[in-house]
């Protein structure tokens, strides 16, 4: 028979047993309630922010790049995330720095501008990467970000112990991002620039005139073209990553992102093998082909025949030029235009294969037209008639140009050394990840920051990092006292 005591005892514990499972049934109706209405919606994405566009962030806030690029490839892509939001920690020599900080300086003592306009939207941090505790920084930093960019030689990375597999073993979740002049095979341990890759790549070989050697365009296909493909190959990879849990390996060769942007010229080798290029104006001038594409001058390279034409004040400006296209829809308007009302069913001038042996003259003549008129008068009215035509813009005129300046496309930026600068912004424009440019750092300006606040260090371990030598240049060695 059960004393007094253990049915107290007994009624207590069915009591806390309903309690708890009270609490149980409480907490587990509560958890998916909170979930839903927290994140997602019925497709398992996040919900369409109630925000304004564009001021939900920028496309890749959060993010983090450990910038080892330098001279212009590399920084062109790190630039770019950058202006997308990334937060790009970019390494350099303690008192040296990227090469081109010196480089074609128009200011003595500053950052040129060949520095300055690729590496806005980013902080500088100086290391002593051969330093113990260098090395320790860059090994927190590793940990620490997302990607790391690098440009350096062949081989240069390695030397310096950080190959993939010790990245890898270390981030496990680190993209590791690559320019290098040539992919695998033959030419891969070569060092490459721009103009190597121009004239690796295929550009060179088919830009110029016919009797004329090979040119490279000023253009820089060859290095920020690169940039601009090592980037999508990041923001791929990220996306990835968010599926794999894992980093990858992403590499651009110059040589093949040169080949990327001329790929026209490829597929007009292919068909040269069945006859020649009818749309080359060479064609029309009786000129046999040869068995490579050849230089084609200012030949559109596509179905609708194009040339640069001289106009108004020509003889003193060299850019008083247009690029004026006849194209066949609105070959009627042209004729009307520049006086030739009867070519339009003239049987040798009505229809395109009819005006391909013709093209020459036909240009001619229009020329004769633009020369009356001045580049933008010719713009004007060609647009009227869906015309297609460009004015040859300078580089003054561009600097100018305030719709340019109105998109963000030319931006002006105030920089404590130098003063007042111009920069490219982001040619990308996004409705809800609005770019706000920012000037390049100076050589080392964020070291203390990043090393406290981003890499967590403590003011003792911060002294000791200062006197250890890992973030300040080697002091110069005493001059001996003339006896």
């Amino acid at each position: 028979m059960a004393t007094g005591k253990a049915k107290t005892t007994k009624r207590r514990t069915k009591v806390m047993a309903k309690k708890a499972a009270k609490k149980v049934l409480k907490s587990k109706t509560k958890v998916p309630a909170k979930k839903a209405a927290k994140v997602v919606s019925a497709n398992g994405l996040p919900k369409p922010s109630a925000k304004p566009w564009g001021q939900a962030g920028k496309a890749l806030d959060g993010v983090k790049v450990l910038d080892f690029t330098h001279v212009q490839s590399g920084p062109t892509c790190t630039q770019l995330l950058g202006y997308m939001g990334a937060d790009c920690i970019k390494v350099e020599r303690p008192g040296v720095g990227d090469i081109t900080r010196g480089q074609l300086r128009d200011i003595k003592g500053q950052d040129s501008l060949y520095f300055t306009m690729l590496n806005g939207n980013k902080r500088s941090i100086t290391i002593d990467s051969k330093n113990p505790k260098g090395k320790e920084i860059l090994e927190r930093l590793i940990k620490h970000c997302d990607v790391l960019v690098e440009n350096f030689a062949p081989g240069a990375l390695d030397r310096m112990g950080l190959t993939w597999e010790y990245i890898h073993k270390t981030n496990p979740r680190m993209i590791v991002a690559s320019v290098k002049g040539f992919g695998p095979g033959p030419y891969e341990d070569c060092k490459v620039y721009e103009n190597v890759a121009q004239c690796a790549g295929g550009a060179a070989s088919t830009t110029g005139f016919r009797d004329g050697p090979p040119l490279v365009t000023g253009a820089q296909i060859g290095d920020s073209g690169t940039g601009l493909h090592l980037a999508f190959g990041i923001v791929c990879a990220l996306y990835q990553r968010q599926r794999t849990g894992r980093g990858q390996k992403v590499l651009c060769a110059m040589q093949d992102g040169v080949l990327n942007l001329a790929r026209v010229k490829l597929r007009d080798q292919q068909r040269l093998a069945r006859g020649p290029l009818s749309e080359y104006s060479q064609y029309g001038e009786g000129v046999p082909f040869g068995k490579a594409v050849p230089r084609a001058g200012n030949d559109s390279g596509g179905g609708q025949p194009g040339w640069i034409l001289k106009c108004k004040g020509w003889e003193t400006d060299p850019d008083a030029y247009i690029y004026f296209i006849t194209q066949a829809p609105v070959w009627g308007p042209i004729c009307d235009l520049i006086g030739k009302p009867e070519w339009k069913t003239d049987p040798d001038y009505a229809t395109p294969p009819a005006r391909l042996p013709r093209l020459r003259h036909i240009f001619d003549t229009i020329e004769g037209w633009t020369k009356t008129k001045s580049k933008f008068e010719v713009m004007n009215i060609c647009n009227e008639y869906d015309i297609p035509v460009g004015p040859i813009l300078s580089m003054k005129e561009i600097a100018e140009e305030k719709s340019l300046r109105d998109t963000g496309t030319v931006v002006e930026v105030d920089h404590p050394g130098r003063g007042k600068y111009l920069t490219v912004g982001n040619p990308v424009k996004m409705s809800d990840s609005i770019t706000e440019v920012k000037r390049s750092p100076l050589l080392g300006e964020h070291t203390e920051e990043i090393l406290t606040k981003v890499l967590g260090y403590s003011a003792k371990e911060l002294a000791e990092i200062k006197i250890s030598g890992a973030i300040t240049p080697p002091e110069k060695p005493a001059k001996a006292e003339a006896a």
